[in-house]
């Protein structure tokens, strides 16, 4: 049984969390599209690897999330990164190798991997 504080606790982290997905300004946003097209290319075990290292970097005010079709099959599986006050960065082709990567040097020290990106990718 949680007492009453702990379960308060409980209930403030994931209002939080909840409206961290809400909005935009106050933290980073890691989608991954997980419609048919992207789970059918890999985007599940990229989604697990993004989900692994936010949690094992124990990074604060980023969420690791999924969304349906992105539009964009051929590129799959894509990640986007929403990051407060920045253009959106969208990921192709993604494998948990290169999620790992993105968390790294794009999340914890905001150098975008260029080579991933949709504008520098051939399909």
């Amino acid at each position: 049984m949680k007492s009453i504080k702990e379960l308060e606790e409980i209930r403030q982290r994931t209002l939080n969390n909840i409206n961290l997905r809400k909005d935009r300004e106050n933290g980073t946003r890691i989608v991954v599209g997980m419609a048919t097209c992207g789970i059918s290319a890999g985007a599940r075990p990229v989604l697990m690897e993004l989900v692994e290292e936010v949690k094992k970097r124990s990074l604060q005010d980023v969420t690791v999330s999924q969304t349906g079709c992105i539009g964009l099959c051929q590129y799959e599986p894509i990640v986007e990164v929403f990051k407060p006050g920045e253009e959106k960065c969208t990921y192709v082709h993604m494998t948990p190798e290169k999620a790992r990567r993105v968390v790294a040097e794009h999340i914890v020290n905001n150098q975008p991997v260029h080579e991933y990106l949709i504008g520098n990718v051939k399909s």
